[in-house]
């Protein structure tokens, strides 16, 4: 892409991003702008760095007191691919001649360069999955997401012996045991992935992911992380999104009936419900539970069910996109939640290392990404061109009628 070309395009979304954050009701086109310019902030220092093979050089490696692990044998691997699996549906759109196009484009051809020198060992920024440790368990499943999500954008295009890499690096992981709550679904989903693209792969961890998580299903769009409930974001960071789309892959072979997938994505709906009400009229939500610093990354099940076109009856497009984009500003405007160099840092809102817990460190950050799933939507898909309306909370406060909300039954 020539100089001149990008220049003019990020010049494009910042001021169509300030444009936006100035003005009290925003157009889709605008808060779509803004999303776009956002996106770019967080995953551009992870997917660039790779791509020029410095990520291990840049990227600081800041960690949380207490931390229990080797940073280093699992930072680099989380960042890529938490950072991915955010923005593997926007990056999935075909090419375009528009601003945001050209920033697409970018971006893809990045990630791809990035993921092919991460398998590459002889490149400084090789990351390996065999290290011991059980958090690639976690990692390679964002990853696999990621290659779900935008299969000919960002697995299809990759050469064969990097594509060995990350196939051998998933089946190496089989010799240590996921932990006896989400993660299954880790484990459950990196074998999903091999399944779809023909590999061999472990039915036993699949259907014991699959089983488990429904025995844990406590009612009305909630499930326990494990055998018991924790009041935390793990709904949305890890469970319903990576079991939808587990179950889908099942379905497509033939391994589960289409009646299971499509409960899983009527409690994802339920669920996305709460996440709709608990967006403030000022764009703030609940730092409540585990694992916060993921910060926006606590919406990916609203993102997901949006970007399914399955949200419920009772939330437009419109409402979803407006609240969504309330609490982005309200992260991201500041600036407060990175350094100098735009690394995501600590915390929740702004530098804040004690609420991190001793797996966090800063390649885990990058969860943030999965807000923005809905980028994934075209422009002129109605989460983009409805004008825009209030969220529940801001009809509750300012006394405007609202829906009753009401439990769903199984």
């Amino acid at each position: 892409m020539k100089g001149n070309t990008l220049l003019l395009a990020i010049t494009f979304y910042l001021t169509a991003f300030t444009a936006a954050a100035q003005q009290k009701t925003a157009t889709g086109a605008e808060d779509r702008a803004a999303w776009v310019h956002m996106l770019q902030h967080i995953a551009w220092p992870v997917i660039d760095n790779l791509a020029h093979n410095t990520l291990q050089k840049n990227m600081p490696l800041e960690k949380a007191p207490g931390y229990n692990g080797n940073v280093k044998a699992v930072t680099y691997l989380e960042a890529l691919g938490r950072t991915l699996a955010g923005v593997a549906p926007w990056l999935a759109l075909p090419d375009d001649a528009t601003p945001e196009g050209a920033l697409r484009k970018q971006m893809r051809t990045a990630a791809l360069k990035a993921l092919t020198n991460a398998a590459d060992s002889s490149s400084p920024d090789f990351i390996g999955f065999n290290v011991p440790a059980g958090q690639p368990i976690v990692d390679a499943a964002f990853l696999a997401h990621a290659f779900i999500r935008a299969p000919k954008a960002l697995w299809e295009p990759l050469n064969a012996r990097t594509k060995q890499h990350y196939i051998n690096s998933f089946k190496c992981l089989r010799n240590r045991a996921a932990g006896y709550n989400n993660w299954l679904l880790f484990a459950g989903l990196t074998e999903t992935f091999l399944l779809d693209i023909g590999e061999a792969y472990d039915p036993a961890r699949i259907q014991f992911a699959v089983n488990k998580t429904g025995e844990w299903y406590v009612g009305d769009g909630w499930y326990s992380d494990g055998p018991h409930f924790s009041m935390d974001y793990y709904n949305s960071f890890v469970i319903h999104p990576m079991l939808v789309d587990l179950l889908k892959i099942l379905v497509r072979h033939k391994k589960a009936g289409n009646e299971k997938y499509e409960q899983a994505v009527k409690h994802m709906a339920r669920y996305s419900e709460y996440q709709e009400r608990i967006i403030a009229p000022d764009g703030t939500f609940p730092a409540y539970g585990r694992s916060i610093p993921y910060r926006s990354g606590a919406f990916q099940a609203l993102a997901q069910t949006a970007l399914m076109e399955q949200l419920p009856h009772t939330i437009t497009p419109a409402q979803v996109r407006c609240a969504l984009t309330a609490m982005l500003h309200k992260l991201y405007d500041g600036n407060q939640n990175f350094d100098s160099n735009n690394w995501l840092v600590l915390g929740f809102n702004g530098h804040q290392p004690t609420v991190a817990d001793t797996y966090t460190s800063t390649g885990s950050l990058y969860m943030a990404t999965l807000a923005f799933l809905p980028l994934g939507l075209p422009a002129d898909n109605v989460f983009w061109t409805a004008p825009a309306a209030p969220w529940t909370s801001v009809k509750i406060w300012s006394g405007q009628p609202v829906n009753k909300d009401h439990k769903i039954t199984d």
